[in-house]
């Protein structure tokens, strides 16, 4: 395929993946426009002073404007999907390696040393794997660098592995408790015993020290030792004594019926998707929908979190601010179906979340999210169309009849609430505001030393992209599927029947993400060029749906004794349910509410680029020139991802 990427046609969304960080720290290299400068201090949360490298001058500079330094990665991004476990376990174990050191601006040669000591790894190599995480903030900077990122390979045999964990589970966490010495014996001797090429002393060892503490604790013995260091007392959080240490995120529906934008007629409560930073109490993100919970509320959410808010405010008319953004050290989350799907859980691995799931039966785990919840809650219980919180509160009052706000309402008000509200009032549990609480974490004060600003990602798209649903298909004669819907674009063409490298006699499988609100395109990974692009549906003549919304049509086929998906019949499916929506949703509250989730989905607005395609937006064109790069050329606006 040498001549691939000659052949590759031009596109119109096309989006190269790139994790790298924004580093606001005094030291560090950032650029902005053509020129580079060297921060020499952090004003506030939007900006910071400058030193030219080569003009000596010194400026202020808004953080939203800078870069890093060759922001174009010299190798394609890997996408989540393409990692193989044994490079996914590599890559936790390197991650092991530096987590004590990552969070320190400047490292001494005796730590490093010292810590390179304890692993068993060259003084070198650790620094060279600090170097890569921090330039992206990703775990996957740490996968071993092999073309083609090929599944399977690993710094020891598979079997040597194995045994490692073996005597870990049958040896070294027992209630005997023997040493680490003992333990890297008895792999010498089970490897020696089976003939297979030993693992060295200080690969064992790194994988003992690996061993979260909890689980340490309960293998020899020590259970009450265990849930009294990490179970929560009333009112604390283990290890949440910092900004981001520990994300908290929950759903619930909204105490409040809403009207659609056509009839402004009932359509029903929507759900929050609700993370919260639990040192602070600040809310770092949000998503609001009338789709049920679902792995892409979380994504959303989570992205939302992680991103920086500006244009957000713009899109929905708050004028404030939101200083939060950043990558949660953990996110603690209920045992939901929708926070354990893979895709998830390899997302946050991808970026070194740590994903801790409440016990079950406890509820006292998710007291700090849920309190936040229900503050937010009791305010919306002064709106018109409150269904108040419980049956005695609502006696009397017709929620339906006097419901009267959109979603699009609802939602600058909730917006507007979290930050000039909840975000600034007295939070009793912290002594101080939740903004000033953060604020005192980033930039410390007299008493609290501050842990800085939160690298910001210098591409807001890919971190979206990375908390997408992704496939793995092959690509045919007549493009690619998915749930049974083609998907065709020039920009698959060079691939179609391509073999695996590694098994010519099968089929190569490639990486597809799709957002599962507007499922009229996909993103199509090309493995050599390292870019992602938008690939329509074949059909051209299918409109924009979700995938609720083909589920619908799907059933209705079903129901008619269709059992086998034809694309003529869903187009005809979809037009009939959609002009029954149409002719009754004045009439039903079920069918204003399906149409509204349609209009919501079309607006096509997600935390990557909230602006783009939003339709309603009046902010003024200067008000959107500095908005991270997205809206001035750099990305095309039409890459149509929700």
């Amino acid at each position: 395929m040498s001549d691939h990427r000659s052949n590759t046609p031009k596109h119109e969304s096309v989006v190269t993946l790139t994790r790298q960080q924004v580093q606001i720290v005094v030291g560090e290299h950032v650029q902005k426009g053509d020129i580079i400068y060297r921060i020499t201090q952090v004003l506030d949360f939007e900006t910071v002073m400058g030193i030219a490298v080569e003009s000596g001058r010194s400026s202020p500079l808004r953080i939203k404007e800078l870069m890093p330094i060759d922001s174009v990665p010299t190798r394609p991004a890997p996408d989540l999907s393409d990692v193989g476990d044994s490079d996914w376990r590599e890559a936790e174990h390197r991650f092991s390696i530096i987590k004590p050191l990552i969070d320190r601006h400047t490292i001494g040669r005796d730590a490093a040393e010292e810590r390179a000591q304890e692993t068993g790894i060259d003084t070198a190599t650790l620094y060279r794997w600090l170097k890569r995480y921090r330039a992206t903030g990703s775990v996957l900077a740490l996968i071993p660098q092999k073309r083609g990122w090929k599944k399977g390979n690993s710094r020891i045999p598979a079997h040597a592995e194995a045994v490692i964990q073996e005597v870990i589970r049958e040896v070294y966490l027992t209630l005997q408790r023997p040493s680490a010495q003992k333990a890297v014996q008895e792999v010498m001797r089970r490897c020696h015993e089976r003939r297979i090429d030993p693992p060295s002393p200080g690969t064992v060892r790194a994988r003992i020290r690996s061993i979260p503490e909890r689980d340490r604790l309960r293998g020899h013995g020590f259970r009450e030792k265990a849930i009294n260091r990490f179970q929560p007392a009333a009112g604390k959080f283990p290890n949440a004594d910092y900004p981001l240490a520990v994300m908290q995120i929950d759903h619930t529906p909204a105490d409040i019926i809403l009207v659609d934008d056509v009839y402004r007629k009932p359509i029903g409560r929507p759900w929050i998707t609700l993370a919260m930073d639990v040192c602070s109490r600040v809310v770092t993100g949000y998503y609001l929908s009338f789709d049920p919970p679902s792995e892409t509320s979380v994504g959303m959410c989570v992205a939302h979190s992680m991103l920086p808010k500006d244009e957000w405010l713009l899109l929905h008319n708050v004028e404030t601010e939101w200083p939060v953004w950043g990558t949660p050290n953990t996110i603690h989350v209920d045992n939901g179906p929708d926070f354990r799907s893979e895709t998830f859980r390899r997302s946050c691995l991808a970026y070194g979340i740590n994903l801790e799931f409440r016990p079950v039966k406890q509820p006292r785990y998710g007291g700090h999210i849920e309190r936040v919840l229900g503050s937010l809650l009791k305010e919306i219980h002064n709106l018109p169309g409150t269904t108040f919180s419980s049956i005695k509160d609502k006696e009397g009052y017709d929620s339906e009849k006097h419901a009267s706000m959109t979603k699009s309402e609802f939602e600058e008000w909730l917006v507007a609430l979290i930050c000039k509200v909840y975000h600034q009032r007295l939070h009793t549990g912290i002594g101080m505001s939740p903004m000033k609480k953060w604020e005192i974490g980033v930039f410390g004060n007299a008493d609290v030393q501050g842990v800085g600003l939160a690298p910001r990602p210098a591409d807001r798209l890919s971190v979206l992209l990375d908390f997408l649903p992704s496939f793995q298909r092959t690509i045919q004669t007549f493009g690619v599927t998915i749930d049974g819907i083609n998907y065709y674009d020039e920009a698959i063409r060079s691939w179609i029947n391509s073999k695996d490298p590694d098994t010519p006699s099968k089929k190569r499988t490639f990486v597809f993400r799709r957002d599962p609100r507007d499922i009229s395109s996909v993103w199509f990974k090309d493995p050599e060029l390292g870019q992602y692009f938008r690939i329509p549906f074949a059909n051209l003549a299918l409109p924009s749906m979700s995938v609720w919304e083909y589920a619908q049509a799907k059933a209705r086929l079903r129901q008619e004794g269709r059992n086998s998906v034809n694309e003529t019949e869903i187009l005809r499916a979809i037009s009939e349910l959609r002009t029954h929506v149409e002719e009754s949703q004045a009439r039903t509250k079920r069918s204003r509410r399906q149409a509204q989730r349609r209009k919501e989905h079309e607006k096509k607005v997600t935390p990557a680029a909230p602006l783009s395609n939003s339709p309603e937006t009046t902010a003024p064109q200067e008000a959107l020139s500095n908005s991270d790069g997205l809206l001035t050329g750099d990305i095309d606006v039409n890459w149509d991802i929700s």
